[in-house]
């Protein structure tokens, strides 16, 4: 499947250059960051989240996950939840790996993480699994209906180590450090923790 008309279209309007990256069939941020050797904090991960029964995208570095107490705050909203699978295939006809971020063509709004805003270019999902767009992550602040903010926090998983100031602050923290070396004694991926 590839990126749709519509897409591009919304793009041109919005003046907004993008060039067409293709590759194999990725479903996950993590795939996409794999395939074109791009750093996670480079790939722009799609999610979708009710708030007080209302509708947002919400777009963060790919080595993020939602944080659904901040953007509830930011909101100033009562209830939010993070749209199951089967409620993001009914209102958006697309599969979860399948989001876009331009929530203005469903007239939608979308929550950008700052983080991600800040970086030079991203690499985001357009509606395809085997083409992404690769455009200035300023451009992302120009889409219809886009608030900026922090909408995530940084992972630690799978053996992979990643927080806002880099691995090493992050081994700093005793429970991070635990968790990891909890995860290293099951995972077969070697973690290599380096010393000053």
């Amino acid at each position: 499947m590839s990126i749709s008309q519509k897409v591009l279209d919304y793009l041109k309007k919005n003046d907004i250059e993008v060039k067409v990256v293709g590759h194999k069939k990725v479903y996950t941020a993590y795939d996409l960051a794999q395939t074109t050797k791009e750093k996670l904090n480079k790939i722009g991960k799609t999610l979708l989240v009710k708030a007080d029964g209302k509708d947002y995208m919400v777009l963060v570095p790919g080595h993020y996950y939602l944080d659904l107490s901040k953007i509830k705050k930011h909101l100033k909203a009562k209830t939010i939840e993070l749209a199951n699978e089967k409620y993001i295939k009914k209102i958006l006809k697309t599969d979860v790996g399948g989001l876009h971020p331009f929530a203005g063509i469903g007239k939608m709004e979308l929550l950008l993480d700052k983080k991600l805003a800040a970086a030079r270019d991203a690499i985001i999902s357009a509606g395809s699994f085997t083409e992404s767009l690769r455009m200035q992550a300023k451009d992302l602040k120009k889409l219809d209906g886009v608030t900026l903010g922090e909408f995530g926090k940084a992972v630690v998983k799978k053996g992979i180590v990643v927080a806002r100031k880099g691995a090493k602050a992050a081994m700093k923290n005793k429970k991070i450090k635990k968790v990891v070396k909890k995860i290293a004694k099951k995972s077969p991926v070697k973690i290599k923790i380096k010393r000053k």
